[in-house]
């Protein structure tokens, strides 16, 4: 089990945080272009989801799973979203975002009167506990899967 990467995005869908850890097939395009195809993606699974569900959806999507990663979706209550991808069987991983946002996101760019909510987080205390919440998760291990 590993987490490969982390993406944080504000209410407009602009990507303020990434963060790779296992990245096990190298990039081919920009990060810019990537995050934004990945919040596409996003945006048209849960519209999608939606549409076809038979139940009134309060949640909507929040994972995707391949049989080669899982694509994990928490969004806050002010649609900030974090995106974590991680090896199938990662266990805990949407209580780990969890913890992201309520005790690394809210105490150290929200407390934080240098830090602005809708921006690219600049923080580097912010950077080392969000890795160190993420290394100390049953979703990480140091082997990647």
């Amino acid at each position: 089990m590993t987490v490969y990467n982390l993406y944080i995005y504000n209410r407009a869908g602009t990507l303020i945080y990434y963060q790779e850890w296992s990245r096990k097939k190298p990039m081919t395009m920009s990060l810019e272009e990537e995050s934004r195809l990945l919040y596409g993606m996003l945006f048209s699974l849960k519209s999608f989801s939606n549409r076809i569900s038979p139940l009134d959806v309060q949640e909507g999507v929040q994972c995707y799973t391949t049989n080669k990663y899982k694509m994990t979706l928490f969004e806050t209550p002010t649609s900030l979203k974090f995106v974590c991808n991680t090896d199938v069987n990662a266990p805990g991983v949407n209580e780990m975002l969890q913890k992201l946002y309520t005790q690394v996101y809210v105490e150290y760019v929200i407390r934080n009167p240098e830090c602005k909510p809708a921006e690219p987080i600049t923080s580097e205390l912010f950077k080392a506990k969000l890795d160190e919440t993420v290394r100390m998760s049953p979703a990480f291990s140091s082997k990647a899967a």
